[in-house]
């Protein structure tokens, strides 16, 4: 798991990420560039108990474990997919 730093850190998040997935990229980019700080875990480069526990998380909040995921607060908020919209009215104030 890695962390990016931000200034916003009124909120939990945590990226399901591909390293190859060009929505992905598009996510945390979007992310940081709101300043929002988070962590993410590219799925194809863990390994071992990592991958194993990451995949286990993902498909509490998305069954299909398909990437990008974004769980907020702790599944409070889920965004499957590149939302931008959704990203940017979540994080416009906070």
């Amino acid at each position: 798991m890695e962390t990016v730093a931000g200034e916003k850190k009124d909120h939990k998040v945590m990226i399901y990420t591909l390293s190859t997935c060009g929505w992905c990229k598009k996510t945390r980019a979007l992310l940081k560039d709101l300043g929002v700080e988070f962590n993410y875990v590219d799925l194809d480069q863990a390994h071992g108990e990592e991958a194993k526990q990451a995949r286990e998380d993902l498909k509490k909040y998305n069954p299909r474990a398909s990437a990008p995921t974004v769980v907020i607060d702790d599944g409070k908020e889920v965004i499957i997919g590149f939302d931008e919209e959704k990203i940017r009215r979540i994080f416009a104030n906070g």
